[in-house]
């Protein structure tokens, strides 16, 4: 199974951008979606952007991520 992680766009230039997703943050390659502006959410796998989402998107994607930690962890979590 791969999993697509949601990072924002900090800076960047047309082959890579810094981008960040809760405190930590990593260049991420943009060769398969072109250059992004800064605030940019993106789906990322592997060092790679893959799709640009909206925040909206981006943030069910967190959540979903949050609670199968929780999941894993054998803790309680809510789903919408």
């Amino acid at each position: 199974m791969c999993i697509g992680i949601p990072m924002r766009v900090i800076a960047g230039n047309e082959f890579v951008a810094e981008c960040e997703r809760h405190g930590e943050i990593a260049t991420i390659s943009l060769m398969l979606i072109g250059p992004q502006p800064a605030g940019t959410w993106l789906l990322t796998h592997l060092g790679s952007a893959i799709r640009v989402l909206d925040a909206v998107e981006a943030s069910a994607i967190d959540d979903a991520l949050a609670g199968l930690v929780k999941a894993v962890d054998g803790r309680e979590f809510e789903s919408n």
